[in-house]
């Protein structure tokens, strides 16, 4: 599955946006809040990035000046995670998916709740969901890119896979509901959903994927 370095990077820039030229306690705090969250969020598990966040995450107990003065070297982890996605060095969660691996990846979902990291694990179960909708495609012979090459979005698949009876009604409305909170993690919405609405689409996920195999 192609790696969707665009959209990768369309976020990066945004978070890196937002986090320029603040100032006040209010701003500075969002701003670091955010870096940290689209490092969880973006870098993958185990790398470098999420190794040196760790201590950054401390400079929260320091308050608005310690984490004003952590705000620009995390900005520059972001911007270094930004280039090796454009220079095509890391890899997605939705790239390294695939059927048989379905579980590691939900098991990591699992750790990650464990650990109260609710945003992540959204992401973690969406881009399982998503990379298990496009396989239901190839299964179902429907294509998976537009005609200017590139991808379909997910709920377009969700509807196509519908339409051709690949599940049933109330499968694509779960579907959907899975989508959007994945979706509501992957922009910042953090205060839009519950850690309790994770776990049920961490379980729902689970269930789709061993009725509808792909």
């Amino acid at each position: 599955m192609p790696l969707d370095q665009s959209a990768i990077i369309k976020q990066i820039d945004d978070v890196l946006g937002k986090s320029a030229n603040v100032a006040g306690p209010a701003e500075v705090s969002r701003a670091f809040n955010v870096l940290l969250s689209a490092i969880h969020r973006l870098a993958p598990p185990g790398s470098v990035y999420v190794k040196n966040l760790k201590g950054y995450e401390a400079s929260q107990a320091g308050g608005i000046i310690e984490m004003s003065r952590k705000l620009e070297p995390i900005r520059g982890m972001l911007e270094a995670l930004r280039s090796d996605y454009e220079s095509g060095y890391q890899q997605s969660v939705v790239e390294l998916v695939h059927a048989d691996i379905f579980a590691d990846f939900l098991e990591m979902a699992t750790y990650l709740l464990e650990q109260n990291y609710k945003d992540p694990a959204a992401v973690v179960v969406g881009s399982v969901l998503e990379a298990h909708l496009r396989k239901l495609c190839e299964k179902h012979n429907i294509t998976v890119d537009k005609p200017d090459g590139k991808p379909k979005k997910a709920e377009a698949l969700n509807t196509e896979l519908k339409a051709a009876e690949a599940y049933t009604l109330l499968d694509q409305k779960s579907v959907t509901a899975w989508l959007e909170l994945r979706n509501n993690a992957a922009h910042g919405h953090y205060d839009k959903y519950e850690n309790e609405q994770v776990v049920l689409m961490l379980q729902g996920v689970r269930d789709f994927a061993a009725r509808y195999s792909a």
